[in-house]
Parts: structure tokens; C-alpha cells; sequence
């Protein structure tokens, strides 16, 4: 893994005792009727902002929230000023902009030790123009710049690339984590490794599979993704969510395995039903034999059997995706029982973890592993984009040359 500069750095020529610090974050959390109802990510910041405290900085905390189409109200920073002061211990400021001078008074006025959270980035177009003037006018808000924003490194934004060439720039205490982890994972991992993809479409997952095959040992395939594998190999999938158009390119990903080397597991057999809907009759059968009017709702217990032997022969798991309807019951129960079985090899000892992705998270937190694994990455878009083999913007800003 390439170089690059953490919060031990900022010492000597970088120490930042009563510096500004542009700190970027991904607050972009759930907000209903002005309230937090996630607060992982505002969490996760905390160890950051903490060193920061402790080496006597002036901590500017500034992030993106939403999609707004210039400044608007609903999706203002300021209701998280309330969930971060309380999450740090300590008061926050707020400034009523990002940029100019209401930003530089709140900034100017912050004592070493104090924290202050400006107002969303993307009130601004320029922010995802990744416009240098819009970076130049950010980075005189600073002395140094700290990135932990992980989920948003796939984005070339201002406050994500051309800021980081600006000021002295190190990443931060999440980051950082997510980074080693991800790299131990797929860099430099202990072999055997597995990859369990699960979700709905092969057409999003198509360069995470053909990258994949050609890094692990095994690769596991569940969701409805595995129904267009299914299809293409002529088995019976009923009423079945698949993408049948794509049945020469999972022929293709299966062949390009095989060559690899990389052993690619299919589900043996199926929970299915006639409709999908919680507590619903519902019947196990072979892939073989799947009724025309059912659907595939679940991987079936011999599957989960066979990907969990595959877990034991294994050093290191990386996940993406849930395994079946986890949504509704009882078609949850194959994601819940891998992520038990993956949570139990990790407490062992036996196994390095990670996982990641949007419903991915979710469907771990329904199995209560989430703090059991090695790693759960909580960014959506960028973990992909990593699983994927792609260069992150806001990773390679960072590198040391």
C-alpha cells in the first residue's frame, strides 16, 4: 500500500499546537425531524478530533451533507452541532458558511483546543467542480489539513483532492484505520482468502467480480446476483430476481475464475417462496429444483454449510452485500448465520474480517457483529470503488510521493 502521512506525523515541522486544522468529515448521517438516528459516523470522528485536542490544535470541522442545489435550509450543518459537542465532550462552534467571512470569524476566534463545524461544502457548486479557488479559499481557513472522510475519497471534490495539495495533509485516525485494514485485506493479506458478494445486480458488481477473481482464493456469490449465475448455468429460478441479459457475462466471470484459479461457490440450494413478505410459507429446495412460480429468497442451509467450511479453511474474509431478503423475515437468516460464524472465527483468532458496503452494514448490525468483525467500513460508494481495483482521489491526495 502506497505512503501516507497520520496524525503521529504532525510533530516537528508539522505540529499543529495552536494551529488551525481543517478537519473533513462525512457527517452526511440520517436526519429525521432534525434528529441524528445514526450517529456511527459523528462516533467514529471522535478519536480524531480527540488527538487533535490533545496536541493543543484549533479543530475547523467541515464536511459535505446531502445534495443541495446552492444554500438550503433542510440541509444545513447546524443540527449536528448538538450531536457533535455531544460525542467530544465539549462545546462546538458553528459558522453560517464554509468559506469568506463569517467563516473566518468563527474560525479566527477559536482558542487552542476548541472546535468549530462549518457550514455544508456543498452550498457551493465549486465544492464538486473540485474547483482550485474554491480550495484556495477553504485552505486559508488552516494551517494543516486532516482527511477522515473514507466514504468520500472516491470523489475528486475540493475539500477532498485540490485541498489536500495545499496545506500539509495527513489522514486521519479513521482513516487511517480503514486504509491498513483494507489493505490487509486485499494488499497484503493472509491467505487462503474468501470473498462472500452478495446484493442484487451483477451489473453494479461487474469490476468487483472480475478484480476479486483475480485476488482471492474463493469467491462465495449470494443475493439475487447469484440467480443470474444460476440462470446462465440452465438451472430453474422460477420467478426469480435476474438480470438474464447478463447470462454470457456471468459465463464469462465463471471462466475468467477458472482460469485465475480463483474457486467461485454457488448456492446448492434456495429458500424460496410465492411472494415476498415477512412470515411467509416458505419451502428449501436444490437449485435444481426451484417450482416456476416461486422466487429465490435466501441461500438454503447446505450453502450456508459449504460457505462456512469455506470461512474455516480461510485466513482472511472480505464481504459486500447481504445474502438474501434480509429486510423481511425469515429471509435473513443465512446473512445472520455467516456473519455469527464470520464473528466467531474473528474472536478465535482465525479469521481477518472485513466487510462494508450500504445494506452490508445494515445486515451486520441485524446480526449484532458489527464491533465483532476485524473491520466494518461504513462508506458505501468508496469501498466499491476499492474492492473494484480503483485509484480513490482522496486516498492518492494523501500518498507521500
Amino acid at each position: 500500500m502506497p505512503r501516507f502521512r497520520t496524525l503521529d506525523d504532525l510533530e516537528g515541522d508539522l505540529d499543529v499546537r495552536g494551529k488551525r486544522v481543517l478537519l473533513r468529515a462525512d457527517l452526511n448521517v440520517p436526519v429525521k425531524d432534525g434528529k441524528v438516528t445514526d450517529a456511527t459516523r459523528i462516533e467514529r470522528l471522535v478519536p480524531t478530533i480527540g488527538a487533535l485536542i490533545q496536541k493543543g490544535a484549533k479543530v475547523v470541522v467541515m464536511s459535505h451533507f446531502g445534495r443541495p442545489k446552492g444554500p438550503d435550509p433542510a440541509l444545513s450543518l447546524r443540527p449536528l452541532v448538538e450531536p457533535l459537542s455531544r460525542a467530544i465532550g465539549r462545546p462546538v462552534q458553528f459558522a453560517p458558511d464554509c468559506i469568506g467571512p463569517e467563516a473566518e470569524r468563527v474560525v479566527t476566534a477559536l482558542k487552542p483546543g476548541e472546535v468549530a463545524l462549518l457550514e455544508n461544502l456543498r452550498f457551493h457548486p465549486e465544492e464538486e467542480k473540485n474547483d482550485p479557488n474554491f480550495a484556495r479559499q477553504l485552505a486559508v481557513l488552516g494551517d494543516a489539513y486532516v482527511d477522515d472522510a473514507f466514504s468520500a475519497a472516491h470523489r475528486a471534490h475540493a475539500s477532498i483532492e485540490a485541498l489536500a495539495h495545499l496545506l500539509p495533509s495527513t489522514a486521519g485516525k479513521n482513516m487511517q484505520a480503514e486504509l491498513e485494514a483494507l489493505g490487509a485485506a486485499l494488499e497484503n493479506p493472509k491467505r487462503p482468502v474468501i470473498a462472500l458478494i452478495g446484493g442484487a445486480k451483477v451489473s453494479t458488481k461487474l469490476d468487483l467480480l472480475n478484480n476479486l477473481t483475480d485476488k482471492v482464493d474463493k469467491l462465495a456469490i449470494g443475493g439475487a446476483m447469484a440467480n443470474t449465475f444460476l440462470f446462465a448455468q440452465g438451472q430453474p429460478i422460477g420467478r426469480s430476481l435476474c438480470e438474464r441479459d447478463l447470462a454470457d457475462t456471468a459465463r464469462a466471470v465463471l471462466a475468467e475464475a477458472e482460469k485465475r484459479g480463483c474457486e467461485v461457490i454457488l448456492p446448492v440450494d434456495a429458500v424460496t417462496a410465492e411472494t415476498l413478505e415477512p412470515g411467509v410459507v416458505t419451502r428449501t429446495v436444490g437449485v435444481n429444483a426451484v417450482p416456476p412460480t416461486a422466487m429465490i429468497l435466501d441461500l438454503g442451509p447446505q450453502t450456508v454449510a459449504v460457505i462456512s467450511a469455506a470461512f474455516e479453511a480461510s485466513r482472511t474474509l472480505v464481504w459486500n452485500g447481504p445474502l438474501g431478503a434480509f429486510e423481511t423475515p425469515p429471509f435473513e437468516r443465512a446473512t445472520v448465520a455467516l456473519a455469527k460464524k464470520a464473528a466467531e472465527l474473528t474472536r478465535a483468532g482465525k479469521l481477518m474480517s472485513v466487510a462494508g458496503g450500504g445494506d452490508t452494514v445494515a445486515a451486520l448490525a441485524m446480526a449484532g457483529v458489527m464491533d465483532r468483525l476485524s473491520y466494518v467500513s461504513t462508506a458505501g460508494g468508496a469501498f466499491l470503488e476499492w474492492l473494484e481495483g480503483r485509484e480513490l482521489p482522496g486516498v492518492k491526495a494523501l500518498e507521500i510521493a
